[in-house]
């Protein structure tokens, strides 16, 4: 038991240094949030697991499994609406970003206000 948990533990460590390391080293916002969430949430629940399996007691495998349903409910959330927020304020993407979605979905928008004005 003492070797799965310590796995679970340098796995769990493993992943949020990849997660600090892609937040420093990514190009751009949305980027940088894609590293920091999902290898973070990941880390942390394999880091959860090991806390839960090496503290086999009820009351703390009740308090290891709120974390992590907390920790799984509101990372993707909270980066939803910092994503999006990010987007309404035109936030600069990476240069070297191959699809802009914004910059079609204004086309789409002055195509429209053109052709509302024209009639």
């Amino acid at each position: 038991m003492e070797w799965v948990t310590g796995l679970l533990a340098v796995f769990g460590a493993s992943l949020v240094l990849l997660a600090a390391i892609g937040v420093l080293r990514m190009p751009d916002l949305f980027t940088r949030m894609q590293a920091a969430t999902k290898a973070t949430t990941l880390g942390l629940g394999c880091l959860l697991a090991c806390a839960a399996i090496q503290l086999a007691d009820p009351s703390s495998m009740v308090r290891v499994v709120s974390i992590g349903a907390f920790l799984m409910l509101t990372s993707p959330v909270s980066t939803h609406v910092i994503a999006r927020a990010a987007y309404l304020t035109h936030v600069p993407l990476w240069k070297g970003t191959i699809v802009n979605e914004w910059h079609l979905d204004n086309q789409e928008n002055l195509r429209e206000q053109l052709d509302d004005s024209s009639q």
